[in-house]
C-alpha cells in the first residue's frame, strides 16, 4: 500500500459500502414484506432473497478488507465492479419500469461510492509519484564496492 492516510481513506470507504451492501442484502432475507412495502412488490421472492445474499456476501468481503487494510486491486475492482452493476440494474430496470422508482436512490448512493472510489485512486497515484520523487537515485545511495579479500575476511599481507 502506497501510504497509511490513502489506505485509511481505501480501508474506510471499503467499511462503508461493505456495510451498506450487508444491511440491503440482508433486509428483504429477513423481512421481505418492509422490503417489498419500500420496493414494490415481488414476483419471486426467492430470487430477491437470493440476490440479497449475494450483496451480502460482496459487502461482508468489503468490510473484512477494510477493517483489514488490506484493500487491494482485487477489493477495488468488487468494489467498484458492484456498484456499477447495481447502478445500470437500477436505472435500466426503473426506466423499463420493472422497478419502482426508489430504486434510484440507491443509484445515486452507489455511484457516489463508484465516485469515493475514483477519488481515493486518484490521491493514491499521487502518493506514488510523490514518493518517487522523493526517492534518492542509486548513485547517491550505492556505496564504495568492497574488495574480494576484505568481503571474505581475508587478511592482506602488508607492502
Amino acid at each position: 500500500m502506497v501510504g497509511t492516510e490513502q489506505t485509511s481513506a481505501e480501508a474506510k470507504l471499503a467499511v462503508v459500502q461493505g456495510g451498506f451492501d450487508v444491511v440491503t442484502g440482508l433486509w428483504p432475507i429477513f423481512h421481505l414484506r418492509s422490503f417489498e412495502l419500500v420496493t414494490g412488490p415481488k414476483l419471486e421472492g426467492w430470487l430477491v432473497k437470493t440476490v440479497g445474499a449475494l450483496i451480502s456476501v460482496i459487502g461482508g468481503t468489503l468490510v473484512s478488507a477494510g477493517l483489514r487494510n488490506r484493500v487491494t486491486p482485487e477489493v477495488r475492482m468488487l468494489a467498484v465492479g458492484s456498484a456499477a452493476a447495481l447502478t445500470l440494474v437500477d436505472i435500466i430496470y426503473t426506466a423499463k419500469r420493472r422497478i419502482a422508482p426508489v430504486y434510484l436512490l440507491d443509484a445515486v448512493v452507489e455511484v457516489g461510492l463508484i465516485a469515493g472510489w475514483g477519488v481515493a485512486y486518484a490521491r493514491s497515484r499521487q502518493g506514488v509519484e510523490r514518493g518517487a520523487a522523493k526517492a534518492r537515485p542509486a548513485w547517491e545511495t550505492a556505496q564504495a564496492p568492497v574488495p574480494l579479500e576484505d568481503a571474505a575476511g581475508l587478511e592482506q599481507p602488508m607492502p
